[in-house]
C-alpha cells in the first residue's frame, strides 16, 4: 500500500509561563492511501495535540515541533513556512474539529464559509465555487441545501452543522481528513449517521482518515488500524481486529474491560482502571503507566520501555509476550465469564438487589404534565406559537429504583427533570413527590422539600463557583438548610469527601485543581450533602472519559445502596443507561413512547424510534457487525410538531393512521408501555 502519511519520532513542546513541557514523544505512524487510522486513549494522553500538529496549528498555541519529520506526500511538514502550509491547508489535508460551533464563524452564513475555500484555493470562480458548496452539502445529506447556504452557524442544528463542517473540509477533496472527536457532542443516531457519512465519503474521495477518538466503538467501527496512546506516547499499534482479540498492553486492556456493551453483566461492578492519566509536567519515571498498572515490577518504575515488534503488532510493554499467555487476560469487554461473575455477585448482595427491586413504593408520580414556552409575536398577540418541551407526559418513580431517561438532544429529557424538581414551572398537570403536589407548596416549603431533591450536572466544572474552595462548594447546603459550627461543617464535609472516594485533604483546594472525574465527584458529595432521597443526575458521565464513566458509575451505585437513593438518570450513553437503569423511559418530541424495565426494553424494543436508537450503538466487536436501522433525518422543532405520531416523519413503517391520530400510551406486556399503533 502507498503510505500518504509518514509521523517519524515526532516530539512536540509547549511553552508556558511555568516553563516548557512535552506534550508527545516519539510518536512515529503511517497511514496508507484509503486507510482509516484510529488514535484512542483517555485525555490527556496527546491524541489532539498528535492531529493538530500534522496541520501545524500548534504553532498558534505556543506549541513548536523539537524533533522528528511529518511527511504528506512527499512534503515534509515540519520544514514549511506558515504560508506554503495554507496552501497545503484544505487542499490536500483538512480537518473536521470536535466542536462544530467553534470552527465556523458565528457572523458569516454557512454558504459564504465554504464557498471562500474554495475561491482561496482557485478551484473555481464563485459561481462554480457556489455550485460546488450546495453539491457538497446535498451529497453530506443536508436536506434543503440552497436554504441552508444562507443560513448562519446558530440556525443550524449540532448534527447539521458537523455535516456542513464535513462538507467544508471536503471543498477541495482533500488526501488525508483529519476527524478530532467528531461525533462526541453528538446523540447515537446522529453519531450513527455521521460516521456512515465518513465510511461513504472515504469511499466516493478515496481519502485517508486520521480519527480520534476516546469511545472505542466508534475504533472498532470505523478503523483498519489502531493506535492507543498513554501520557504522550503510543503503547500500542496493531490492526482492529488484533487489538480487540487480544490487546498486548496492560493500559489497553484496561480500556477494553472498561467498556460498557449491550451484552455486560449488570448484576456486576463495571471495571475501571484505577487512579488518573497523570499530568504531561509531572510524569512518572520508567513507564508512564506503572502507577496504574496491576502487572508492574521494579524494572517497569526505573526503565521506560521501547515500542518494539511483538506477535505482528506493536506494544511499548516489559511482559506483554509472558502476560498474554496467562490465563486470566482474556478478561475484557465481551470475553468476561459472566456466569461465575453473576454466582459471585449473588452471593454478595442478593438481598440488596432483592430489596431494589421488590420495592412498590412510589417516590414521585407525574400526570399529564406538560411545559410549553411561548414564543414569537409579543404578549398582548392572540396568535401566540409555543414550544412544546414536554407534553402530556405521565409515569412514576418508584423509592430505591434507578428510572433511565433517553433520547435524543432537544427531546425534552432535561427540561423534565428541570420541572420534577420545580426549577420550571409546569404549564399543566401535576408533579406529587410522596404523595404531595409540588405545585402548591409555598416558597418556604419548597425549600424544605429541596433537601431531599439534589442534582448532578453534565458540566462539573460549569456548575461549580471556579472562585470558591472545595469544603465551601461542598458545605453550601449546610450554609442554606442546617446551622453548624465551622468545625462541624469541615467534619462533614471530609466525610463527604471519604465517601466519594478523595481525600480529605482537597479541602482547601480550587476546581481548576483537578480533572473531569475528580470535579464530578465533588458535584455528587455537594449533591449527598443533606441525605435526599432523589437525584437527578442530567447527562452526568457523558463528558467522561470510558475508564472515568465506570469509576463514577460505580460510585453512584454504591451511594445508592448506602444511602438508599432514587435516581434519575437523564443520558444519551445508551450502554450505561441499561447498567444503571430498572426501568428505562424513551422520550421523543416531548413525548415518552415507551417505558419498560431495563433488560426488557433492550431485548424486545417495541417503538420503531427505540429499535432505531438501540441499533445506531456502535458494535464493540470488530467481528460482528450488526445492522443498522437508521432513523432518517433529525428531530423535528418541538414549536411545530408532526400531526399524529410525532415519529412518523422519520418512521420507516409509517401508515396513514399514524399521519392523523396520535397513539396513546398502552401496556402492551405487564411493565412495558409503548406509543405506537403497530408495536414491534
Amino acid at each position: 500500500m502507498k503510505q500518504l502519511l509518514e509521523i517519524d519520532n515526532l516530539s512536540v513542546q509547549f511553552t508556558t509561563n511555568k516553563g516548557s513541557f512535552t506534550a508527545i514523544q516519539d510518536i512515529s505512524l503511517k497511514i496508507g492511501v484509503g486507510e482509516t487510522i484510529c488514535l484512542v486513549g483517555e485525555s490527556g494522553s496527546g491524541k489532539s495535540v498528535t492531529s493538530k500538529s500534522v496541520m501545524r496549528l500548534i504553532d498558534y498555541e505556543n506549541g513548536h515541533i523539537s524533533g522528528g519529520q511529518i511527511i504528506l506526500d512527499g512534503d515534509d511538514l515540519t520544514t514549511l513556512s506558515q504560508k506554503d502550509l495554507r496552501a497545503l491547508r484544505g487542499k490536500k489535508m483538512a480537518m473536521v474539529f470536535q466542536e462544530p460551533m467553534a470552527a465556523f464563524d458565528p457572523v458569516f452564513t454557512i454558504g459564504s464559509q465554504i464557498t471562500e475555500v474554495i475561491i482561496q484555493h482557485k478551484q473555481g470562480n464563485r459561481e462554480q465555487a457556489w455550485e460546488r458548496a450546495v453539491y457538497l452539502l446535498k451529497r453530506v445529506g443536508i436536506p434543503e441545501p440552497e436554504i441552508r447556504m444562507n443560513q448562519y452557524p446558530g440556525e443550524l442544528s449540532g448534527g447539521m452543522l458537523q455535516r456542513a463542517m464535513i462538507a467544508m473540509a471536503l471543498t477541495c477533496s482533500p488526501q488525508l481528513l483529519i476527524a478530532d472527536e467528531p461525533t462526541t457532542a453528538l446523540d447515537v443516531t446522529i453519531q450513527a449517521q455521521i460516521l456512515h457519512l465518513l465510511q461513504e465519503l472515504k469511499e466516493e474521495f478515496n481519502m485517508s482518515i486520521l480519527l480520534i477518538t476516546h469511545d472505542l466503538g466508534i475504533a472498532a467501527e470505523m478503523a483498519d488500524k489502531i493506535i492507543v496512546m498513554y501520557a504522550g506516547q503510543i503503547v500500542e499499534q496493531a490492526s482492529v481486529e488484533q487489538l480487540f482479540a487480544k490487546p498486548h498492553h496492560p493500559y489497553t486492556r484496561g480500556l477494553l474491560r472498561s467498556i460498557t456493551t449491550m451484552d455486560s453483566n449488570r448484576s456486576s461492578r463495571l471495571f475501571s482502571i484505577e487512579g488518573t492519566i497523570p499530568h504531561l509536567s509531572d510524569l512518572p519515571s520508567g513507564c508512564r503507566f506503572h502507577p496504574r498498572c496491576p502487572f508492574a515490577t521494579e524494572r517497569c518504575v526505573k526503565d521506560s520501555p521501547p515500542l518494539r515488534n511483538v506477535n505482528e503488532r506493536l506494544a511499548a510493554c516489559w511482559y506483554s509476550e509472558e502476560l498474554v499467555e496467562r490465563a486470566d487476560w482474556q478478561q475484557h469487554a465481551g470475553v468476561v465469564d459472566t456466569k461465575t461473575d453473576i454466582a459471585r455477585k449473588d452471593q454478595q448482595s442478593s438481598d440488596v438487589i432483592g430489596e431494589q427491586v421488590l420495592t412498590t413504593e412510589t417516590l414521585f408520580e407525574v400526570k399529564g404534565l406538560s411545559k410549553f414556552y411561548p414564543i414569537g409575536k409579543g404578549t398582548f398577540s392572540r396568535s401566540k406559537s409555543y414550544i412544546r418541551a414536554v407534553e402530556d407526559v405521565s409515569f412514576s418513580i418508584k423509592k430505591g429504583e434507578t428510572f433511565g431517561l433517553v433520547g435524543e438532544s432537544g427531546s425534552g429529557k432535561s427540561t423534565l427533570g428541570r420541572v420534577l424538581l420545580q426549577l420550571e414551572k409546569a404549564t399543566e398537570g401535576e408533579v406529587l413527590f410522596e404523595g404531595e403536589d409540588l405545585s402548591k407548596l409555598s416558597s418556604k416549603g419548597l425549600q424544605d422539600a429541596r433537601r431531599d431533591m439534589q442534582v448532578i450536572f453534565q458540566d462539573p466544572y460549569g456548575s461549580v463557583n471556579p472562585r470558591w474552595k472545595v469544603g465551601d462548594i461542598i458545605g453550601e447546603p449546610f450554609d442554606i438548610h442546617e446551622s453548624l459550627s465551622k468545625v462541624e461543617k469541615r467534619a462533614k464535609v471530609e466525610d463527604l469527601l471519604e465517601l466519594v472516594g478523595l481525600n480529605r485533604s482537597i479541602y482547601d483546594r480550587f476546581p481548576h485543581e483537578f480533572s473531569g472525574g475528580q470535579r464530578q465527584r465533588i458535584g455528587i458529595a455537594r449533591a449527598i450533602a443533606l441525605n435526599p432521597k432523589f437525584i437527578l443526575a442530567d447527562e452526568a458521565v457523558s463528558a467522561l472519559d470510558v475508564s472515568v464513566q465506570a469509576q463514577i458509575v460505580n460510585l453512584m451505585q454504591d451511594l445508592q445502596k448506602k444511602l438508599g437513593l432514587t435516581y434519575l438518570f437523564i443520558a444519551h450513553g445508551l450502554n450505561i443507561v441499561r447498567h444503571l437503569s430498572d426501568r428505562i423511559g424513551v422520550m421523543y418530541l416531548g413525548k415518552l413512547v415507551e417505558i419498560a424495565p431495563s433488560e426488557e426494553l433492550f431485548l424486545h424494543p417495541s417503538h420503531p424510534y427505540t429499535k432505531g436508537l438501540l441499533s445506531s450503538i456502535p458494535s464493540t466487536d470488530p467481528s460482528q457487525k450488526r445492522a443498522w436501522i437508521e432513523i432518517e433525518g433529525e428531530i423535528p422543532s418541538p414549536a411545530n410538531p408532526p400531526s399524529g405520531c410525532r415519529f412518523h416523519t422519520r418512521c420507516p413503517a409509517a401508515t396513514a393512521t399514524c399521519k392523523e391520530v396520535q397513539p396513546d400510551l398502552v401496556q402492551i406486556r405487564e411493565g412495558h408501555w409503548t406509543a405506537c399503533h403497530y408495536p414491534l
